[in-house]
């Protein structure tokens, strides 16, 4: 079974592809719709549609394990704070193995200031 990490509160997941009811939010089995499926909250401030970049994450390891990124994924992500080389939107990256995934700083501070305790 695959396993998605989140850093850096090191919750762990696993799941079992195709297995799970996803929802509208980015693709099918994407790092966004897991997270939200599995109850760990990663920001996505346009509903996974790839219109925003609240949902960049960094892949620590595993870049083989997601999804290709297409065109539009990466024009979106020129625009995202905290740009690296290893940088994926939530919403598009689709998980097919193992994945340790960090969530920017920027993106952090966020999310605490917005009230949400998963990353405690």
């Amino acid at each position: 079974m695959p396993k998605v990490t989140f850093l850096p509160a090191n919750q762990t997941f696993e799941f079992q592809s195709g297995e799970l009811p996803y929802g509208d939010h980015g693709k099918p089995e994407s790092v966004l719709d897991l997270a939200i499926h599995l109850g760990f909250h990663l920001e996505h401030a346009c509903g996974g549609s790839c219109a925003c970049t609240t949902c960049h994450v960094v892949v620590k390891q595993g870049d083989a394990n997601l999804s290709p990124m297409d065109e539009e994924e990466a024009d979106r992500l020129d625009m995202a704070a905290g740009l690296t080389l290893h940088s994926r939107l939530g919403c598009q990256a689709v998980i097919k193995g193992d994945v340790v995934l960090e969530i920017p700083g920027w993106n952090r501070n966020y999310i605490s200031e917005g009230g949400a305790s998963t990353l405690g």
